[in-house]
């Protein structure tokens, strides 16, 4: 891809561009890490290892296309798409719409389930109910325009949350714990495990269409700060690789508490969020549990905020280019923020009893339709200016087909095509 070097690059430069990767790792870093991750290592211990590596490794190009290609056109993915033919931009809306309201339910169960955790008995409501006054308040938020306060802050909160989880693994590693007596170790190795591998691949290190909405955080950047395209790639790269690293730190944690005491792990709810604030806990003290609690609530309520305003975002701005409008509105965003609100509330209610189900619905959404939001981003790179090619290019043709072959082995045994 052809790079077009405008101002000076330093490090001063450097750290001026940061947000969009921030930002994206912000958004990461919350039902993938902080359920999938924990389980992965609590209920196999460090074989899903390779999992978490391949899934950030082979869909780092599709997530990286989107900062190049909006750094060197100054255009965004969805911009790109428009150039390429109506169709491509039908595709992403499509698929997009769906993982609106899926993810915004799932992101909106993980939340609530912290919460209720937080709150006294006889305060609890229901995960379900809960979802719902959290995706409410997030609404609320949004329209009253309070979305960048809380932004700011979740950063901070997002940074606690690293630092509280890296000290718990550290002093956990040189804690002596037994297994239980004759613990066999279950492999994850055969067709039983596949739902459980294709859901923690599905969130990490966050859904796909993420790269889309991070190259309109780009576009935003760039309107008050000047960026060099080596600056905006090293924003990019600090957010990616720092979530796909606190993925492993995550896994870690489950798999140096848990994993081989003889406790059943929980899928989700709330029965899972207590075992994981007990990990915490186990290794830094009871002390902490309120205070993990809390700042793992404030983790994922910020990636909640983040999930709607972005998807929004993204649906309003698609909407707008296949309708051939110049401007975008503050209105039009505003409707897209409500729908994402409402079907995500439908959807939440529709569940009710089963958030296991959504949950793992949401993650596995998103592993499936990965390929399709991959293949769109990379052909805006094959050939023009923007061109990719080299290391890159192959990892992005090795990572599609990786990403392919998984999607249809797991739909065709979903269609019992294998027994």
């Amino acid at each position: 891809m052809t790079q077009q070097i405008e101002y000076v690059s330093n490090w001063k430069s450097k750290i001026s561009a940061m947000g969009p990767g921030i930002l994206l790792a912000s958004a990461a870093i919350g039902g993938s890490h902080l359920v999938a991750s924990t389980q992965a290592g609590a209920i196999y211990g460090w074989q899903l290892a390779i999992i978490i590596i391949l899934a950030n490794l082979f869909k780092y190009p599709f997530f990286r296309f989107g900062a190049q290609y909006t750094l060197a056109s100054n255009k965004t993915l969805l911009a790109g798409y428009k150039e390429k033919g109506r169709l491509y931009l039908w595709i992403f809306f499509i698929l997009n719409v769906f993982a609106t309201v899926v993810n915004v339910a799932g992101v909106g169960i993980v939340t609530a389930a912290i919460l209720s955790f937080i709150l006294p008995q006889e305060l609890r409501l229901g995960i379900s109910l809960l979802s719902i006054i959290v995706i409410a308040i997030t609404w609320g938020i949004l329209l009253l325009g309070k979305y960048r306060f809380l932004d700011k802050l979740s950063k901070w909160i997002m940074t606690a949350l690293t630092i509280s989880t890296l000290i718990a693994v550290v002093i956990a590693a040189f804690k002596t714990r037994e297994y239980i007596p004759d613990f066999i170790e279950p492999s994850p190795w055969n067709l039983a495990s596949l739902a459980f591998i294709v859901a923690l691949m599905g969130w990490m290190p966050a859904p796909i269409e993420f790269s889309a909405i991070n190259s309109m955080w780009v576009i935003a950047k760039k309107r008050f700060t000047k960026i060099a395209y080596r600056d905006g790639l090293f924003d990019f790269n600090i957010g990616y690789i720092s979530s796909a690293v606190l993925a492993l730190v995550f896994l870690a944690l489950g798999a140096l508490v848990q994993y081989g005491s003889g406790e059943v792990v929980e899928q989700a709810g709330v029965k899972y969020i207590a075992q994981l604030i007990k990990m915490y806990a186990f290794a830094i003290g009871d002390w902490a549990r309120l205070l993990i609690a809390l700042i793992a609530f404030m983790c994922m309520f910020g990636t909640t905020i983040t999930a709607v305003d972005g998807y929004s975002r993204a649906n309003a701005e698609t909407f707008r280019l296949l309708r051939n409008k110049v401007d975008s509105s503050q209105h039009s965003l505003n409707i897209w923020i409500t729908i994402a609100s409402i079907v995500g509330i439908i959807i939440t209610t529709m569940f009710m009893g089963n958030v296991a189900s959504l949950l793992s619905f949401a993650m596995i959404a998103s592993f499936v339709s990965t390929p399709i939001f991959a293949w769109l981003n990379l052909s805006l790179v094959l050939k023009g200016e923007h061109k990719v090619s080299g290391g890159l290019f192959w990892l992005s043709i090795i990572g599609l087909v990786y990403l392919s072959a998984f999607a249809i082995f797991f739909i065709i045994y979903q269609l019992g095509l294998l027994n």
